[in-house]
């Protein structure tokens, strides 16, 4: 059996909709709670390593200083050409730890945004819709990683998405997102709900209809199938 592993930084900001697709994939799941100071894996007992997001900085190793330890952890399993996917944070933490420095955005995007694919006719790296909706909740962005395609853009965050080889992709969005977890994340984070040109009220958040989410789960399921594939064309 596969075994995919995920790393949770919050106890809100969890697998969501990528739990289903694992489970149907076939994959034990296991997961670190570094909030819990819980310890890493051994490289080689993960198959599939997902990142999931988080209100902290890459960049708080003084406050959480598991973060250091994190890190280390992501380049080795890159380094072993495993697949790996981070969300947000998670996106952050993969290009830190390659070496890409993470800094505060001009604006925050949070709530329901469009992202754009930045080629979409480049058949070598996972294709994005050419703009689609996407839920969104982070202040910080990132340099691109030495080595990474940008795949995704937004008109207020120029790396919103990125590819590293056929295994490893980091999203700045969120596609797995629930309404379980979208009503989570308004909860624990509302206090940045304050008015911005990207920045949405809860009401907005939390009235999209039931299809907005189905479209972005499908979206994270494109994404999972793509990295985890063994049949890339040139590999």
């Amino acid at each position: 059996m596969m075994r995919a592993h995920y790393l949770q930084h919050v106890p809100f900001e969890d697998l969501g909709s990528i739990e289903n697709w694992l489970k149907r994939t076939g994959y034990e799941i296991t997961s670190t709670s570094l909030y819990e100071s819980e310890e890493l894996p051994g490289i080689e007992s993960v198959d599939l390593l997902v990142i999931m997001g988080g209100p902290m900085s890459v960049n708080d190793d003084q406050d959480f200083p598991w973060l250091v330890e994190e890190k280390e952890f992501i380049k080795k399993v890159i380094e072993s050409g495993k697949p790996v996917l981070g969300i947000c944070l998670g996106a952050q933490l993969i290009a830190c730890s390659l070496g890409a420095e993470v800094f505060s955005n001009s604006v925050k995007e949070i709530g329901w945004i469009p992202i754009r694919a930045t080629d979409s006719n480049n058949q070598s790296v996972f294709l994005f819709p050419e703009e689609t909706d996407v839920f969104h909740w982070h202040g910080e962005t990132f340099n691109l990683p030495m080595g990474a395609t940008r795949i995704a853009e937004s008109a207020a965050c120029e790396n919103q998405a990125y590819q590293i080889g056929k295994h490893v992709i980091g999203l700045q969005f969120h596609l797995e997102t629930t309404p379980v977890s979208a009503q989570a994340i308004v909860e624990n984070c509302r206090d940045e709900l304050i008015e911005g040109e990207y920045i949405q009220s809860a009401a907005e958040i939390l009235s999209v209809p039931q299809e907005q989410y189905r479209s972005i789960n499908s979206l994270m399921e494109d994404v999972l199938e793509y990295i985890t594939r063994n049949d890339h064309p040139g590999e």
